[in-house]
């Protein structure tokens, strides 16, 4: 942990097409090696693909939904005490809410092999949408992890 000041966090501007922060965190999140518009261009197609398979709902509700569904509300940590690592269950801020949904999905849409990403990301975002697929079984399973920790809760801090 650095011992200086805490960095500033900056503001992220929003997406060109849909005019939202949100997409433009995923985008962020695809992105490898600095490559913005290949990541946009992923992005922007699987979000045309959910609008073509959920028939002219907009995708950026489904998007926001999709994450809304994969956030996990609480987590555990680590804490030293006397000795002993604790798996301390505790809040997670909203901010790594968001990191975390995007990072699980765009991370479980990069394992799906075989299919292109833009495809592997329109999928992720649909199973996401409608409560199932790997990024709400990471979520479960994360909450089952804090559920099982509760008795350690009392090392929060």
């Amino acid at each position: 942990m650095s011992r200086r000041r805490r960095a500033i966090k900056r503001p992220i501007p929003p997406d060109p097409r849909y005019n939202s922060t949100l997409v433009m965190r995923l985008v962020n999140t695809v992105m490898r090696r600095g490559k913005k518009s290949l990541a946009m261009r992923i992005v922007y197609s699987a979000l045309e693909k959910i609008a073509e398979k959920t028939g002219n709902t907009n995708p950026l509700d489904v998007l926001q939904r999709a994450v809304e569904n994969a956030k996990p509300r609480i987590e555990t940590k680590a804490r030293r005490v006397g000795g002993a690592t604790y798996q301390v269950p505790m809040e997670v801020p909203p901010d790594r809410q968001l990191s975390l949904a995007l990072r699980w999905i765009v991370g479980f849409a990069d394992a799906r092999k075989g299919i292109p990403m833009k495809d592997a990301l329109a999928a992720e975002i649909l199973d996401a949408y409608q409560g199932q697929g790997s990024a709400i079984r990471k979520r479960d399973e994360v909450h089952k992890m804090a559920q099982a920790n509760r008795a350690f809760a009392h090392f929060r801090w």
